[in-house]
């Protein structure tokens, strides 16, 4: 069997929302994967999150796996940066922001970084975990005990976010995490719009479907009323009979 990299990706504003302020990097030839949703007033949040990807997008080519992590966090740190002069120059009252998670695959491992509440599940051997732990104010209230896990999504302040690109001023912080990669590894990329509207039981049977499974994700928290803009990007390490 020879393994390849599958991906698909899909994104849509949403049931309430009149712009689409997600954005979204699919760079196969590199390996890289990212989801950003961009906050702010007017389009300050859609250009903000275009700015996050767009930096992202103009990763060099040729480097190995080191210098891409490296790269990809300097990359990350720049767009923290235009962020907040951006906001200055617009007089932006709302700020601009954008949360992001990136996904580095190599031949041996996947890195994942992200700041803020999008998220990034791994389903293995027919199991979904989350990768990434929310910087948002109810995750802080689940590890404090104050709040259980399931009711995260439903909390009053389940869309206020700790830390986010182009918010709190520097320098940003920027957390990873890293494993081993598997023979038929699939990975979600998203924005909370889509965890609000759809499970995990769900997102499990969406991404065992294989070649159309973000367009499924996202058709399906539409479905639901999705009040948010709602992105999929998602990845696997596949041949060609279960992609």
């Amino acid at each position: 069997m020879t393994e390849t990299l599958k991906y698909s990706a899909s994104t849509h504003q949403g049931t309430v929302r009149g712009e689409n302020q997600d954005a979204f990097l699919c760079r196969p030839d590199m390996r890289v994967f990212a989801v950003a949703d961009g906050a702010g007033g007017h389009d300050d949040g859609r250009w903000a999150a275009s700015r996050v990807v767009d930096c992202l997008g103009a990763l060099p080519q040729g480097l190995t796996p080191k210098a891409l992590m490296v790269h990809a966090r300097h990359r990350l740190t720049m767009a923290h940066e235009q962020l907040l002069l951006e906001a200055g120059r617009r007089g932006s009252k709302k700020g601009m922001a954008s949360t992001v998670v990136v996904l580095i695959l190599t031949e041996e491992y996947f890195v994942c970084l992200w700041v803020g509440d999008s998220r990034i599940y791994l389903l293995r051997d027919g199991e979904l975990s989350q990768v990434t732990k929310d910087h948002s104010h109810a995750q802080a209230l689940v590890d404090a005990g104050l709040l259980r896990a399931e009711d995260m999504e439903c909390h009053p302040q389940a869309n206020v976010v700790t830390r986010a690109i182009g918010a709190g001023g520097q320098p940003i912080r920027i957390d990873k995490v890293t494993g081993p990669l598997l023979p038929f590894d699939r990975f979600l990329l998203c924005s909370d719009g889509l965890t609000k509207a759809v499970n995990e039981r769900d997102i499990l049977s969406c991404l065992e479907t294989g070649s159309g499974s973000a367009e499924l994700l996202v058709q399906t928290a539409l479905l639901r009323h999705a009040r948010d803009n709602v992105t999929a990007v998602v990845v696997g390490v596949e041949d060609e009979e279960t992609w």
